[in-house]
């Protein structure tokens, strides 16, 4: 073993007993380069981050530029700083007009907590809605709202008044009531396997959340800057919700997450107690500053409007595959259904031995994850379903 995989299995805390333990040297569009020149297709862009692929000059200019000028300067929400503005003012120009108010933070598990509080401070009540399957974050509150107990278990207690429903279930609305603070949910589930509900549900969601003066938030943490061929998802179901979740992509490649509402909204963290909701690092300069030249890139590019096409590529010609049980997409977001845990991580293992990475759901891993950068080309493409169908000819 090479002297830096023991430093690492030595120092870095490790979050499972088999790490993939690859060596990334460089990366650069949708490739990861090792330290003896192996090249590998970049299938799951960091978990859907890297939406722009690797080294994109206009980002990279950005962070160079802004590091420059000043880094941190003080916690959120106190001094002017000129990269948060143009961020946040240009972001609210993608969204309709009652998502105004941004509050940034780190990552999309502050997102998540950030909403959570926002809800109950609003609305004075004290129950969440989550999903079953649903994935918001490790952290104490993400995790009480995740829906999979056996992530949970060990960490009890956690929050308290947390229901749980059936996702795409109409029928389970009605457990929507006038205690219910907020109900929080994924678009498209994403770890549960890329779970995409009917439009009809949405809009019954939707509708029932008025109905009991319940605030909708969507999770867009993995769906959100144009991973579904939107920019957002919600864009596909014809409804607006009163939070918006975002991290991941939303910074560029830098740590950023958001919680977005109506100034009504979110004024409500000011007072009582004063300080409602704070952050320390929250909208640092140099990610906000990457994060807008990767939203003015999106804009720019017309990449989002490619989504859809580059998407049916690779479904289209692995769902032909006698091995593969059925392709859940929407965008370049898909899950490859193979039915067993024990073919995914075969087909997992033979893309490292050839050149391309995949990965598998946290809560359906019978099914291989795909979500490259956006950035990746048809002819691209057509490459990695040939790639990925050579590796499914040859896994048992």
């Amino acid at each position: 073993m090479n002297v830096l995989r023991q430093l690492f299995l030595e120092h870095l805390a490790q979050t499972s007993e088999s790490p993939l333990m690859l060596e990334v040297s460089k990366a650069e569009g949708v490739f990861l380069f090792g330290p003896n020149g192996e090249k590998y297709f970049d299938l799951i862009s960091g978990i859907s981050v890297s939406n722009l692929g690797h080294g994109n000059p206009m980002v990279i200019k950005a962070v160079q530029n802004q590091a420059a000028d000043y880094m941190h300067l003080m916690v959120y929400g106190e001094y002017i700083q000129k990269p948060q503005v143009e961020l946040t003012t240009s972001l609210v120009k993608f969204l309709p007009e009652s998502l105004n108010s941004v509050y940034l933070v780190n990552s999309g598990s502050e997102a998540v907590e950030g909403a959570l509080k926002l809800a109950k401070r609003y609305t004075g009540r004290s129950e969440i809605v989550a999903f079953k399957n649903a994935y918001h974050g490790s952290t104490h509150g993400a995790l009480s709202v995740m829906g999979c107990e056996e992530q949970k278990r060990n960490y009890r207690p956690l929050l308290p008044d947390v229901r749980f429903l059936n996702f795409n279930s109409i029928a389970d609305l009605d457990q929507i009531t006038e205690r219910t603070a907020c109900v929080i949910v994924e678009p498209i589930q994403g770890e549960g396997g890329i779970r995409i509900p009917d439009t009809n549900y949405i809009r019954r969601l939707r509708e029932r959340c008025s109905q009991t003066r319940t605030l909708l938030i969507f999770d867009e943490i993995q769906t959100g800057m144009g991973r579904t061929g939107k920019m957002f998802a919600f864009e596909r179901f014809g409804v607006v919700p009163d939070i918006l979740l975002l991290a991941k992509a939303f910074g560029g490649g830098m740590p950023l997450g958001a919680f977005v509402a109506s100034k009504e909204i979110m004024k409500t963290l000011t007072n009582n107690p004063i300080l409602g909701h704070i952050t320390t690092f929250g909208g640092h300069p140099v990610s906000c500053a990457a994060a807008l030249a990767s939203l003015n890139f999106l804009s720019q590019s017309k990449i989002v409007e490619q989504v859809d096409a580059k998407g049916e590529i690779i479904a289209e010609t692995l769902a032909r595959h006698p091995k593969v049980l059925e392709v859940r997409r929407v965008g370049l977001m898909m899950a490859v259904e193979l039915g067993s845990f024990d073919k995914v991580q075969a087909l997992i293992r033979y893309g490292l031995e050839h050149g391309f990475i995949l990965d598998w759901f946290l809560f359906c891993n019978t099914a291989v994850r795909i979500a490259p950068p956006l950035t990746i080309t048809e002819d691209e493409c057509r490459t990695v379903a040939k790639l990925i169908t050579e590796g499914l000819n040859a896994i048992q």
